[in-house]
């Protein structure tokens, strides 16, 4: 049973709620009922919600077949930790500007270390189970 996986899914999952229960109150404030109406709070809040399900699906998913193929739990956690930190540094840091921040930088370096290391885990699992 993926255990760890399902924690982070379930934290991923609230934060996607969040992020989009943000957008739908700046929707509703502004009376825009789809696209961004040349709002730029609005196409920034738009944007944190999208690039969180971008990255964070995906992660979770990379994150469910590194624990099914008996990833360390160290590993499978710190990925896990490294998902949801770095879509929550993105989402602050892209809702406050839509240029360079630090939120941003960190949030997308967490998110691609953490996909790398999963990547580069379950090409090994592979190796390991099929090729062994």
């Amino acid at each position: 049973m993926p255990a760890i996986c399902a924690l982070y899914a379930g934290i991923i999952g609230l934060l996607l709620l969040v992020l989009a229960a943000r957008v739908s109150y700046l929707r509703r404030s502004l009376k825009i009922g789809i696209g961004d109406g040349g709002d730029r709070v609005l196409l920034r809040a738009i944007r944190a919600h999208g690039n969180s399900v971008e990255w964070a699906i995906p992660a979770i998913l990379f994150l469910l077949i590194a624990e099914l193929t008996r990833a360390p739990p160290v590993l499978v956690h710190t990925c896990g930790v490294a998902i949801v930190l770095g879509r929550v540094l993105h989402a602050i840091g892209l809702s406050r500007s839509a240029g360079v921040s630090f939120g941003r930088f960190a949030g997308s370096g967490l998110s691609w270390g953490a996909v790398f290391a999963l990547s580069a885990w379950n090409v090994w699992a592979f190796a390991r189970l099929i090729l062994v």
